[in-house]
């Protein structure tokens, strides 16, 4: 179980990114996070992983305050809590399979992974990995070299050999095609069905966020005003969140039906 309690998130006297926001997430469970830029989706998944410290609240994991972790266990909890980023966060000149062994840097010494000492389990594992993500013939090429849907999946594979306990997602589609973006998220998907992984990911299109998570939670000034399951998010609530500008391609298709209800 995931526990956010009370937490809020300042930025000076004048700015709160995340205000006051208590959320439980079973574990299993797929969770999209929408809302307009600026709604303080990211900083969120920032404050669960610990890569910013919270102004007041907690983070609970399993019992374990995640908000009071330091030193080695607050790697080891960022190497648990695994985090796909929207700029992919690859390097360009490195083999996509040397791309996937850097999650391993949590586990490991630093200096190993510099110079690229893998043991033959982790390749095994990074390989594994790539094969699930349907990218095994692509191993040996450079990052730079892949579309970006396939460095996305990179990501996502290179997330996977950490062995988390739950994948954060930040906007893990915003820059790809329709095409890329379906393929992205089937995979966090099955990952989430077949592994039993918690996910929580950050999403403008709302037709994407129907069609592949169970509960959907709608933030805005840094706030939870929605929570609950993807039926009961109206036209209504989507234009309280986004406003009546909203176009589908750019942000949220509200006035359109989930992909599934027309397949």
């Amino acid at each position: 179980m995931l526990k956010a309690t009370a937490l809020v998130k300042r930025y000076g006297p004048c700015v709160t990114a995340v205000d006051g926001v208590s959320l439980e997430i079973p574990q299993g469970q797929m969770v999209g996070v929408i809302g307009r830029s600026g709604a303080g989706k990211s900083t969120l998944l920032r404050l669960i992983n610990r890569l910013i410290d919270p102004t007041e609240g907690q983070v609970h994991f399993d019992g374990v305050d995640v908000t009071r972790l330091k030193g080695r266990r607050l790697r080891e909890w960022r190497a648990a809590c695994a985090m796909i980023f929207q700029q992919f966060n690859l390097v360009g000149r490195l083999d996509v399979l040397t791309n996937v062994l850097v999650g391993r840097v949590g586990h490991r010494a630093t200096v190993p992974t510099l110079v690229k000492q893998f043991s033959r389990s982790e390749r095994a594992l990074a390989a594994q990995a790539l094969e699930r993500l349907d990218l095994a013939d692509q191993g040996l090429q450079r990052a730079e070299t892949l579309s970006g849907g396939q460095q996305q999946r990179v990501a996502i594979a290179r997330a996977l050999v950490q062995q988390p306990r739950l994948i954060l997602a930040d906007e893990p589609i915003a820059s790809l095609d329709p095409g890329n973006a379906k393929r992205v998220m089937d995979a966090l998907r099955a990952i989430n069905r077949e592994d039993g992984l918690t996910v929580l990911c950050n999403l403008h299109h709302i037709s994407t966020a129907r069609d592949t998570c169970d509960r959907i939670i709608g933030m805005q000034d840094g706030r939870v005003v929605f929570d609950g399951p993807p039926e009961t998010l109206t036209s209504p609530i989507i234009r309280d969140l986004f406003g009546t500008e909203a176009r589908d391609g750019d942000g949220p298709a509200w006035n359109h039906p989930p992909a599934s209800a027309v397949a």
